[in-house]
């Protein structure tokens, strides 16, 4: 499907990659230091991080797969957005204080801290690998098709012209120009959005006529147990395991909370972009329920939001539609380029040769760009798997998941975890976790054979967790400390955080009125 753009579109798009590499060469003259590539330099406000936090996950696979699931299944797919609140959660009341209390700048210095040396190697290829092939091969991919379907290209194409941007804008500006557009970004996506939802209720004629001409199942949030693709049970039990991992552990989410000024900064970072994600169905899901109104006889699920796009957008705001789009890919490329840069300078290269200022700036760049390529080949791989996108990058999360959720709850909860069953947890559920992953790309031993990626995350975690609590119990830690409460770290920072509670409840509220509406 190719967009017809006129001149108006195209120089608002012209407008916008210049914008992106004026902000990157801005920052890449301002910047100081190691911690201002890396971490921002430590100086984040909430309203930056949540910002940053939403652009960052806004990606392709929202705007575009989540536009597929609205046509195919309806609101299901807003499981995903609406209880991310509750981890979000988790990550300020419990995660954000043990990260600042230890100073540390990418996740595996928590697990060098909490667990040693063996815990802290392991999770930094880990780390490495599931940003390669979940974050930027993903997104490669989904940004491809993106591109693709907008101007014409072919995928390669189109993802090479990606990769040159996003890794030009990055080795530029560092995290500073990644927050800083992730902010703009996410304003334009948000009221994109939310002008072609009104632009396609007005065409239907009104929220009454909308759910008249749809199936009763698209307005279910939980659907049946016997649903082969998202039956409650699955989303109950799976989705907290693939949560935990990427609200509270991911390099490239956490990586904005990392950089905060300070506990509270980063605490009301996270309820900004909960209180963010409470809008997200309505204006990435709705258009894809919308689409199969107006449009059903000519459009797919994968091409469903920018079908909405072409023929409801009128030209000039058709190209601050696309620049939405394609701001929301650079965002999700950008921050994994980033994240990557990060561990891999920092936990790789610094840790085994000691390098000043000046060489880990050199090296970063050298990374970011390394890092484009080989997930472009990823990418392509990505292509030639004949999955979408979104059941391909959710599926791989979710097996990717079980060993650092099990990992990291039981350090930051339970003093007793120790270091060799961290070490039998990571390195025996990161091999299964490894090949079961390439079981479900490759469909082996057939098609069908495995359950649901989310009931199979959640089985992996249980037997993952009954090991990491047996091998506590049964052993000594030989490595490795536990940490203080999260009480005890409040008092040590002499921070309260009885605002932010209040915050957490109005959300709760706000969330459960949502869940009784579509249930």
């Amino acid at each position: 499907m190719n967009v017809a753009l006129s001149d108006i579109d195209y120089v608002v798009l012209l407008v916008y990659v210049i914008f992106l590499l004026f902000v990157g060469f801005y920052f890449s003259r301002k910047r100081k230091n190691n911690d201002d590539l890396f971490l921002g330099g430590r100086n984040l406000t909430w309203w930056q991080i949540g910002f940053s936090i939403f652009s960052a996950n806004a990606g392709p696979m929202m705007l575009v797969g989540f536009a597929g699931i609205g046509y195919t299944h309806g609101i299901v797919a807003g499981n995903f957005e609406w209880l991310a609140w509750v981890f979000l959660l988790l990550l300020a009341m419990v995660f954000i204080p043990h990260y600042h209390a230890t100073k540390i700048s990418t996740m595996p210095q928590f697990l060098l801290l909490r667990y040693g040396k063996r815990s802290y190697r392991f999770l930094t290829f880990y780390s490495l690998f599931s940003i390669l092939v979940v974050w930027l091969g993903g997104s490669f991919y989904a940004g491809g098709l993106l591109i693709s379907q907008i101007f014409g290209w072919t995928l390669f194409q189109a993802m090479i012209i990606v990769a040159v941007i996003a890794a030009s804008f990055t080795t530029m500006g560092g995290l500073k120009a990644v927050v800083s557009t992730g902010v703009f970004q996410s304003v334009i996506i948000i009221l994109t959005s939310i002008i072609l939802t009104i632009l396609a209720l007005k065409k239907i004629g009104g929220i009454e006529e909308l759910v008249r001409e749809t199936p009763a199942s698209h307005w279910k949030l939980f659907r049946p147990a016997t649903d082969p693709e998202y039956s409650w049970i699955a989303i109950i039990l799976g989705y907290p395991v693939v949560a935990v991992y990427y609200w509270c552990t991911d390099q490239t989410i956490v990586q904005k909370v990392l950089a905060a000024k300070n506990i509270k900064e980063g605490q009301y970072g996270a309820v900004f972009v909960s209180a963010l994600k409470i809008i997200m169905p309505f204006i990435f899901i709705f258009p894809g329920i919308m689409c199969f109104v107006l449009f059903k006889d000519i459009a797919r699920p994968d091409n469903a939001y920018m079908t909405m796009v072409k023929h409801l957008m009128p030209h000039g705001l058709l190209g601050l539609s696309v620049s939405a789009l394609i701001a929301a890919l650079m965002d999700t490329v950008s921050s994994g380029l980033n994240s990557f840069t990060t561990v891999f300078t920092l936990d790789v290269v610094n840790r085994n040769k000691k390098l000043n200022e000046k060489q880990i700036r050199h090296t970063g760049r050298l990374v970011t760009v390394l890092a484009a390529a080989v997930s472009l080949f990823i990418a392509m791989l990505f292509s030639w798997s004949g999955k979408g996108f979104f059941d391909l990058t959710q599926g791989l999360a979710s097996i990717l998941a079980p060993p650092l959720s099990v990992v990291f709850l039981a350090g930051v909860l339970w003093k007793r975890a120790n270091n060799t069953a961290a070490e039998f947890v990571l390195f025996g559920g990161g091999l299964l976790c490894a090949v079961l992953g390439v079981c479900h790309i490759l469909n082996f031993p057939y098609k069908g054979f495995w359950p649901h990626f989310l009931l199979l995350s959640f089985y992996t975690f249980l037997a993952l967790a009954v090991l990491m609590i047996v091998i506590s119990v049964v052993t000594k830690p030989v490595y490795g400390q536990p940490l203080p409460s999260v009480a005890e770290t409040n008092r040590r920072f002499k921070h309260d955080s009885k605002r932010v509670w209040i915050f957490w409840a109005i959300l709760a509220l706000i969330m459960l009125l949502i869940y009784i509406l579509f249930n």
